[in-house]
């Protein structure tokens, strides 16, 4: 124990960020140096419940306040002592999807979450109006369809939010959202870091066709770049976030932020010509441009980071769920068997073995969609492993192609970024679970990108610290400091990573590997109608 994380503890002078992932509801507390004092975390898991994807509202909050109090628990443990005064406060969580809220803030309809591949009538027709390209994931599409849908609670609607902007509104009344989170509800102009005046205008001239009162800007949040003070946690707030009634009101709150902007932030990558990619139970990379893009892909979504600069992303639905189900088979086996082996371990020796495989998975083929996939243009998924009777079939080559096609559908998308556009990336900077053991995840992205990819020292922390940070940096900053010189000068000054360069030999087993993906999508596409 030291006796300054215990006073720092006991003074308020921490800072919480907290981050609800698709699989894990993490909290980190942080202190003076942006090192983590603590952490707690819960799991979660999505539900598909009448062709939708979603989570319960109250598991949200049985989540927070679990994920709370193990990261409490963690601090007494540690430190001997209780926490109750916190500085500053900040909430993410994964972007996009539908929450509505009508004037008595009743729950509209059961929130539909980014994984939802519903909305490609109303992602068409708006990408088309708007001549900016909209994914079917973002907030916006989801209201376009549900108005073409004409569902009876759209007049009802008085407020349009995400999974964070409601958690942070619940928490302090205040219905507004880090541009970066905004900016995958609605089009955000990186000159003024608002809504897209253009765009609003020509969504309310929709409205109207339609009979619609309301106007597209009276539901949405209030967009605050990074460093802004967006509330405090109300006394009403504390109580809902810790069961325990000893957490006091009063931490300012942070524009909440969604998980692309916090990973940009945990990986200091906010600046041009850097880059990260988060890679778990969805994988998208984040790409900050030197210039805008020269035309529309309906592959690349452009969002901004926390400040508001232009940034192309390629995202992925589906990444490691199919390969984590083939390690849960292995871990049923061993289990069988009367074999002691945990998770952890189970998972670096099944990762380890792939870069002992053909370096283009000798000739095996797998589709991990167990959701749809908008990059290949698939509303629903089956997750699929198809080999020939030549086809090496061994445990390297399994795993291998396991985690090739894990970035298959990421390779499409940025491969028009590198090739059409010919953006440069000076490294990429990974996190997620992809890369939890050491070199693999590395290596195979390596050779997928053909980029240098680095992992630091901090990336298991992820967006509940990347979060955390961007609360530190609203009460710390220096007058006039921006956010990308509070990141590399105050945080990441003494950063250790590892760097894994391109091997060729990899690259050109994965180009390989990619030559028989994109010509097996049509089973996949065969699979999909055949097994309705």
């Amino acid at each position: 124990m030291s006796k300054e994380i215990q006073k720092a503890i006991e003074d308020g002078k921490t800072v919480l960020g907290i981050e609800l992932g698709s699989t894990r509801i993490k909290s980190v507390l942080i202190g003076a140096d942006h090192k983590p004092i603590a952490s707690g975390s819960c799991e979660w898991e999505n539900q598909y419940e009448n062709g939708i994807w979603t989570y319960h509202l109250e598991d949200v909050w049985k989540g927070l306040q679990e994920s709370y109090r193990n990261l409490s628990r963690e601090i007494f443990e540690k430190n001997s002592t209780s926490l109750r005064k916190i500085n500053a406060i900040g909430f993410s969580a994964m972007m996009h999807g539908y929450l509505v809220f009508d004037k008595n803030e009743k729950l509209l309809t059961p929130f539909r979450t980014w994984r939802n591949t519903i909305t490609g009538q109303a992602s068409e027709g708006l990408t088309n109006l708007f001549q900016f390209n909209i994914p079917q994931r973002w907030s916006i599409a989801h209201l376009y369809q549900a108005i073409l849908n004409k569902e009876s609670h759209i007049n009802q609607i008085h407020h349009l939010t995400t999974l964070a902007g409601y958690v942070h509104w619940q928490l302090t009344g205040q219905k507004v959202l880090g541009v970066g989170e905004a900016s995958g509800m609605f089009p955000i102009d990186s000159n003024t870091n608002n809504y897209d005046e253009r765009m609003i205008g020509l969504f309310n001239e929709q409205l109207k066709k339609e009979n619609i009162s309301w106007k597209i800007e009276d539901i949405l949040p209030k967009v605050l770049t990074a460093g802004n003070d967006a509330g405090t946690l109300t006394e009403s707030g504390a109580k809902r976030l810790d069961s325990t009634g000893q957490l006091l009101a009063g931490p300012k709150l942070c524009p909440p932020e969604g998980d692309a902007g916090t990973g940009m932030v945990a990986t200091n990558s906010i600046a041009v010509r850097t880059g990260n990619v988060s890679a778990g139970t969805s994988v998208f990379a984040m790409i900050v441009l030197e210039k805008s893009l020269s035309k529309l892909y309906p592959e690349i979504d452009m969002v901004t980071t926390p400040t508001g600069k232009p940034v192309a992303m390629v995202h992925s639905n589906n990444c490691t769920s199919d390969l984590n189900a083939w390690v849960d088979i292995f871990q049923e086996f061993t289990q069988a068997l009367g074999v002691d082996i945990n998770e952890s371990k189970l998972y670096e020796t099944l990762y380890q073995k792939a870069l002992t495989g053909d370096v283009d998975a000798g000739g095996l083929l797998s589709y991990n969609y167990v959701s749809g996939e908008h990059i290949t243009h698939l509303e629903e998924g089956r997750p699929l492993f198809i080999r020939t009777p030549e086809s090496k079939f061994n445990l390297a080559n399994f795993m291998r192609v396991h985690l090739f096609s894990s970035l298959g559908a990421l390779k499409i998308g940025m491969d028009i970024l590198f090739e059409n556009e010919k953006v440069k990336l000076d490294q990429l900077l990974g996190h997620g679970g992809f890369f939890k053991t050491k070199i693999v995840g590395q290596r195979i992205m390596s050779a997928a990108m053909n980029v240098p990819v680095s992992v630091m020292e901090t990336a298991s922390e992820g967006g509940a610290w990347g979060i955390a940070l961007l609360a530190s940096y609203m009460i710390n900053k220096s007058t006039n400091e921006s956010l990308e010189d509070y990141l590399s000068k105050k945080v990441f000054t003494n950063e250790n990573g590892i760097t894994i360069h391109p091997n060729q030999d990899d690259v050109d087993g994965f180009e390989s590997f990619m030559q028989r993906y994109k010509k097996g999508l049509v089973i996949e596409q065969i699979a999909v109608e055949a097994m309705k």
